[in-house]
């Protein structure tokens, strides 16, 4: 059984199902996704970004694959220009999730999320026992931030700093800091809604 799923099986001719998946042959397409299968599912199970399902990222790569059939020229083995956009389309989501992170209800432990529940349903200050997750909520959030919104955040309302500390400190002017500090809470609300929401 382990020679069907060999990605080095010599009885599969990839020459040959790459002209016939090319005239849109769908028994040479599913042979070639099994052919090709267990290499994707290695390279996607290295680079696996935290929020992306497997299967998911598998069939990503096998769309960008079968899109761009007409890219490959024969210079290197398939299998090898198979690998290359494997890897591509690992690192590009990657690259995604942390260009834009985020966070959701099942990220939060326990603590965290009555903590959000009670911020969702009354405005009323937090119970003593929910400072330190609402500590570790604020620490989650705030590393969503770009550096210096965290910066501004930090200085303003967890050192409570002055518009004009904060403007000595930075080098910003006083619009720039009231400006920035505003975007940055806007930001942290609409993950805290996002929570809320879940």
């Amino acid at each position: 059984m382990e020679a069907t799923l060999s990605i080095e099986s010599p009885t599969f001719d990839v020459p040959a199902c790459l002209v016939r998946v090319r005239a849109r042959d769908d028994a040479a397409a599913r042979d070639l996704v099994q052919h090709l299968h267990p290499l994707i599912v290695k390279i996607v199970r290295a680079h696996l970004p935290r929020r992306t399902a497997e299967e998911d990222l598998v069939q990503m790569v096998l769309t960008k694959i079968f899109t761009r059939l007409d890219q490959f020229r024969g210079a290197v083995p398939f299998e090898h220009w198979v690998s290359r956009v494997a890897v591509n389309t690992c690192l590009s989501e990657l690259n995604r999730q942390r260009i834009r992170p985020e966070w959701r209800w099942s990220d939060l432990s326990v603590d965290e999320e009555r903590v959000v529940q009670n911020l969702a349903a009354q405005e009323a200050d937090l119970d003593e026992s929910d400072a330190e997750a609402a500590r570790e909520l604020v620490q989650r959030v705030l590393n969503l931030l770009e550096p210096a919104d965290r910066l501004v955040i930090t200085l303003l309302h967890l050192e409570g700093k002055s518009v004009d500390e904060v403007r000595a400190l930075t080098g910003w002017s006083r619009p720039l800091v009231k400006v920035r500090a505003f975007r940055a809470r806007q930001k942290m609300k609409r993950q805290l809604d996002r929570f809320a929401k879940e």
